[in-house]
């Protein structure tokens, strides 16, 4: 299995407060994030792939010394993921895990991603749908409608920012990057692959069910992330 990382954007929302820094590279414990996850990987004898373009040399930095395939979009500045994706396409010929590189998550979510036998399935959190970044709606388990300003009335979840794509389902999934890509979609978020396949295949979701993550848009999400690791680790210390 493979897991390919998208960590080649700026962060707009962000870049204010963490000056030249990759979000993705932002300390967790201090650790950086995307290291941090590449390690989980690694652990479980995945190959990592990682998508590079805005300050690559930070993150070529952060990443020193692990085992890592990188692919460069040296359009990263007016293109989204569904380009740096394509960028990786020689990549998706297995089972492969797809995830922006700036979501932490702690290592069971990993797990249920990697155990899960569906053709194709996005991680969702039912517990979120009045504030969060993107929005799916769903009729068992699948999904029918998304959207950044989907109407609070039809939101099912909220998107986490990690999906798998099975081999069953790869070279249909590989197809349909090519033609929205030659019909000159790269301003598309990668998971746009998926959604514009909602009317014709069904696209399965992985419910997380409130356990923790955070994609960092702002600067309060890695906040978020900081007290979290902060509280986890003086549980450990008072069970100790």
């Amino acid at each position: 299995m493979k897991a390919i990382l998208l960590a080649a954007g700026k962060g707009t929302r962000i870049s204010r407060m963490i000056e030249d820094i990759p979000k993705s590279i932002l300390s967790i414990d201090g650790i950086p994030l995307l290291r941090r996850t590449v390690l989980m990987l690694l652990e479980r004898d995945i190959k990592p792939v990682v998508c590079v373009g805005y300050r690559d040399d930070k993150i070529y930095h952060a990443l020193e010394g692990l085992d890592i395939t990188y692919y460069y979009n040296p359009f990263y500045n007016i293109t989204n993921s569904i380009a740096s994706l394509w960028f990786a396409r020689g990549e998706l010929t297995e089972d492969v895990i797809i995830m922006n590189g700036d979501v932490y998550f702690e290592e069971d979510l990993l797990d249920l991603t990697i155990k899960t036998t569906k053709d194709c399935a996005l991680l969702v959190d039912t517990t979120r749908t009045t504030i969060g970044d993107y929005f799916l709606k769903l009729e068992n388990g699948f999904i029918t409608k998304f959207g950044k300003d989907l109407p609070l009335i039809e939101r099912s979840c909220e998107y986490v920012g990690v999906g798998k794509i099975s081999n069953n389902f790869i070279e249909e999934f590989r197809n349909k990057l090519e033609d929205l890509i030659q019909d000159q979609q790269h301003q598309l978020w990668w998971e746009n692959v998926l959604y514009s396949l909602v009317e014709e295949k069904r696209i399965d979701t992985l419910d997380i069910e409130g356990k923790f993550w955070a994609e960092i848009d702002y600067f309060d999400d890695y906040e978020r992330i900081l007290a979290h690791v902060t509280e986890n680790k003086e549980q450990i210390t008072n069970r100790g």
